[in-house]
């Protein structure tokens, strides 16, 4: 049975060195570095390298340039508005810090911090892949808070 948790969550990139500089250099995220350059693929089997990050809470955040032939499914162009990946913080001010980091990092700010209607301060940015972050500030969702 699928069990209620994410523990490893993989963004396909395109540029590895890169992807990983903007994570582990731009915006602190400690990492080793690129593990599985010893696995060279083929016809049928992907590369190794990847890139992982191991986070709070005991899960994983992975970059991975072969990930579609890994999955065997077609590779597509990247988008972005399907879906986000989130991240609640402490404070208010952490937001604006985050989402300055990540544009100095090489993200591009999409939607500038900001009150929303229904209680919480969040930004979003995108990755030089393309893919979106919400940093948000929810007072109801930090521990000792209403929700």
């Amino acid at each position: 049975m699928l069990k209620q948790r994410v523990d490893v969550l993989t963004l396909a990139v395109t540029d590895l060195p890169r992807a990983l500089a903007f994570y582990r250099d731009g915006l602190g995220l400690a990492s080793e570095g690129i593990v599985g350059e010893e696995f060279v693929g083929d016809e049928k089997n992907a590369d190794g390298a990847a890139a992982m990050f191991k986070l709070v809470g005991g899960g994983f955040l992975m970059l991975y340039p072969d990930l579609a032939k890994d999955a065997d499914i077609a590779p597509t162009a990247p988008t972005s508005g399907s879906f986000s990946i989130g991240q609640l913080v402490a404070e208010r001010g952490d937001v604006d810090a985050i989402l300055a980091r990540a544009a100095a990092a090489g993200g591009t700010v999409t939607a500038p911090p900001r009150e929303r209607p229904w209680g919480i301060y969040s930004g979003y940015f995108q990755d030089p892949d393309g893919h979106l972050w919400e940093i948000i500030w929810n007072p109801r969702m930090l521990p000792g808070g209403e929700g």
